[in-house]
């Protein structure tokens, strides 16, 4: 019975419930450990003149303290080596590190941060997307992705709607804060314990900041308890920070941040603000789209040119667009640099054509599904994406089908519009949106990976790769897959710690490709080990039953036995097989090794494959607003996925589930509020509202379609990220529910749709209604009495500036009209 396709619980289910996983703060102190913090920038921009430490000798316990001149070098990043560790002149964002501090209890640590004294020279900060525009400050080059003659189809086009779509970020809020722990070795080696997505960035960051040799830094992370991309390059800094302080003073040292200060001083989900213009026909098949994607990239790039690089190439989501420009900038603020997040940019992109979407359906005063369906990328043709991949194996048009039945969305549709015709109180919207999410990494040298896979004299078997489990259930499915291929059961195959020592030079667990690549791994680890085998047991055989021969292609491992496929009465069970070929000192431990084929990208074209296939979906999602309130509850929801041949249908319903749910959260509760001076407010539970389980409806169906996915192992797509994307059909619900009250404007709305955001819309509506007139007068009046600037507000949350355009000019419009915007 094939492994592959059950439901069988996650590696760490039990360790979690009882309370036995271990995590990096559960590690019992070691004699003589320090405990490390640091002292951060209070200001977002400014000059470092000096620090006093001059009062820090009276402080009992506190053991050191260390700046940028106790590092060999102190310059670092992923992709542009623009990052500093420790501040040396320019501070850049509050809470930037400046001095690293050692103390033997976190009481010394409270005390030193107050007695070391920072002489700053306060600059003015750039703290919002406009201001970086207005100032021309950005990090890196201008990327473009371009299709056919968009000015020509512009020009000519029977309708063209434009406006601006404002995309907040988010936290990552895990529940695990960035955390590591470091022993000191011999020869100046380095163990690094870290809750962190990339080991091997780990290692290598902290290797050269320190001065040190990849060779002699060891990097082990267990598990973390949560990541979303978000200790996919920042967990080097705490790492390398307690790695500093056990390198100099030759002792064990741990650093795990609080909460607040997790919070408060590392990226976000990157914020966008995404310009528009679009052009459709009568049907509302859009013909050209012009789009500049303008994203908050923080102090320093990070991943941001990876981040803008996804959101470039998801912006067509799963429609084609014949004529197409989009242009992508990354700017720089005086925040801290902005990060992965799962999505990777993607959702900033998908959402801009979905509100596109639901602009043009609001301007025809159509059925928003309508209009997505006349755009769908087609089966034989109108299937190949502006940078030039074909999108094959489309299952966009059966997912579709399929869900607007089992949803009964035309029913539900009707109703939303009686309801909202005759309810004076409450508005309802309903938004079918899906998601074409392209997996792979988009640089192509991550993709690739190593897996070392061990068998015992007792059969059982241990595998290490350069995956990492963050709860997403990576381990489970790569012990799956590994079992499945020896033949043996699940139980008999442990997962372990990922160690650069065991797995070198590995990508991040990220782009929800870690299955993909390190089960990939691990399964050719395996078929090398099963051709050892296969080779024991043929000669076994054949020393057994004469004349059938030594033919080691027709052994099969399967039930933990293993046998001849020509005489099945020919069996040796998986152990007794294992010890006869240690006997015949068979090698029972090999390493397997994955690249993906058939991807590749020149950025400076803007041209290539960059995929190896996409992950689809559908979710129809109802709500319903209180008008005098703005408070917005989801009625219901329902997900259709096609996630290929699932290895763990149970974790994958999990990953689909939560991934909408933080998607929504995003959309929809997740709000970042900052003081004038860049400083983060709402840094905890109570002040920041990720979901709660009032926040979920009652209907929440979950299915998926049949399907192989030929490309990857086992037939199976990747489903960490994807889903996310679905979130936004709450978001377009909302906006649809607000096109009914909206009067001669287009619903515009900005995301996050926070409660106070909705009722400033609804406010908003009302009283462009109430001033008469159709467009930009009436909109300028009730954007004064709302309290909306005409320009940039030097807030961190700026509202949404969409298109406006008088209803009466929608129906049967043929002429090209200026289109009308708004703030």
């Amino acid at each position: 019975m094939s492994v592959v396709g059950r439901n069988i619980p996650h590696d760490s289910a039990h360790g979690h419930v009882s309370g036995e996983s271990i995590y990096i703060d559960d590690i019992p102190p070691a004699r003589n450990e320090l405990l490390v913090d640091f002292l951060g920038s209070p200001v977002a921009h400014g000059k470092l003149k000096k620090i006093d430490f001059s009062s820090k000798e009276a402080i009992p316990g506190l053991v050191a303290v260390f700046t940028h001149k106790d590092l060999e070098h102190n310059l670092f990043g992923p992709i542009l080596q623009d990052e500093i560790l420790l501040v040396e002149e320019e501070i850049m964002f509050i809470g930037q590190p400046i001095v690293v501090i050692a103390a033997e209890t976190r009481e010394a640590i409270a005390k030193a941060k107050k007695a070391i004294k920072l002489v700053i020279d306060e600059l003015p900060a750039t703290l919002t997307i406009n201001e970086a525009r207005e100032r021309n400050q950005y990090i890196d080059k201008t990327y473009t992705i371009s299709r056919g003659n968009v000015d020509e189809a512009l020009a000519g086009a029977n309708h063209v709607i434009e406006g601006t779509l404002v995309v907040g970020g988010a936290d990552h809020f895990y529940l695990e804060s960035q955390a590591a722990l470091v022993y000191p070795g011999e020869n100046d080696q380095l163990v690094i314990h870290s809750s962190t997505q990339a080991p091997s960035e780990v290692q290598h960051v902290a290797a050269h900041l320190l001065g040190l040799k990849q060779n002699q830094v060891v990097v082990i992370t267990k598990r973390m308890g949560g990541g979303f991309g978000g200790k996919e390059c920042q967990a080097t800094h705490p790492a390398v920070m307690a790695a500093l302080v056990a390198h100099k003073l030759k002792r064990p040292a741990r650093i795990v941040y609080i909460k607040d200060d997790d919070m408060k001083f590392t990226g976000k989900r990157h914020p966008f603000q995404n310009d528009y213009k679009v052009a459709f026909d009568d049907d509302g098949a859009i013909k050209a789209l012009k789009a500049e994607l303008y994203a908050d990239g923080g102090a320093f790039n990070d991943l941001s040119t990876a981040v803008l690089g996804r959101a470039l190439t998801h912006i067509d989501n799963a429609y084609y667009i014949p004529d197409i420009q989009v242009v992508g900038r990354i700017c720089r603020t005086n925040l801290p640099p902005n990060t992965a997040f799962r999505g990777f940019g993607g959702p900033q992109g998908v959402i801009t054509i979905e509100n596109i979407m639901e602009e043009i359906a609001a301007y025809l005063g159509k059925d928003p599904l309508a209009v997505r369906r006349a755009n769908l990328y087609g089966l034989e043709d109108r299937n190949t994406t502006p940078y030039g991949q074909i999108v094959e194996n489309n299952t966009l048009w059966r997912l579709f089908d399929e869900l607007e039945h089992s949803s009964d969305y035309h029913k539900r549709y009707d109703e939303v519009k009686k309801f909202n015709a005759r309810s004076k109180t409450h508005i309802k919207g309903i938004s079918l949106t899906p998601v074409k999410f392209g997996i792979s990494f988009t640089n192509k040298m991550l993709n690739q990976a190593n897996a070392l896979v061990n068998i015992y004299l007792d059969g059982t078997v241990q595998v290490s790769t350069g995956a990492t489990e963050m709860g997403q259930g990576v381990n489970t499915n790569i012990k799956m897959l590994v079992a499945d291929e020896l033949g043996i059961e699940p139980d008999q195959v442990i997962v372990m710690a990922t160690s650069t020592e065991k797995n070198n030079n590995t990508s991040a667990t990220a782009a929800s490709a870690a299955t993909d690549l390190n089960g990939s791994a691990a399964v050719n680890a395996c078929h090398k080990l099963k051709e050892n085998l296969a080779d024991v047991a043929a000669r076994h055989f054949a020393s057994r039953e004469i004349g059938i021969g030594a033919y080691s292609e027709r052994i099969a491992f399967e039930n933990g036995l293993v046998y001849d496929r020509r005489r099945p009465d020919l069996k040796v069970t998986f152990k007794d097989l294992v010890s006869m070929a240690y006997r015949e000192r068979v090698s029972l431990g090999e390493r397997g090794y994955y690249a993906t084929r058939g991807i590749d990208f020149d950025w400076s074209a803007g041209k290539g494959c960059p995929f190896l296939y996409y992950t689809m979906g559908c979710a129809v999602s109802e709500v319903t607003i209180d008008r005098f309130t703005g408070d917005m509850s989801v009625e219901r929801i329902d997900i259709l996925m096609d996630v290929g041949k699932s290895i763990n249908p149970g974790i994958n319903r999990g990953q689909v589930t939560g991934a909408f749910i933080q998607g929504m959260g995003w959309l929809t509760t997740e709000e970042l509020r900052y003081t004038a001076g860049g400083e983060l407010l709402n840094y905890s539970p109570t002040t920041y509202k990720i979901p709660n389980i009032q926040d979920v409806p009652l209907v929440f169906n979950v299915d998926f379609i049949e399907n192989y996915n030929t490309p990857n192992v086992r037939g199976t797509k990747a489903v960490g990220e994807p889903p996310l994307l679905l979130g936004i059909s709450v978001w377009t619900a909302i906006k649809h529910a607000l096109s009914f009250i909206s009067g001669e404007e287009l619903p515009c709305l900005s995301a996050p749709a926070t409660n106070e955001e909705i009722l400033n819309r609804i406010t908003y509506f009302q009283l462009a209604g109430e001033a008469g007139g159709n467009g930009k007068a009436s909109g300028t009046a009730a954007a004064a009495m709302v309290g909306w600037p005409n320009g940039g507000d030097g807030k961190l949350r700026q509202v949404s500036a969409s298109a406006a355009r008088s209803k009466s000019a929608r129906a049967g419009a043929k002429s090209r009209e200026g289109a009308q915007s708004r703030r």
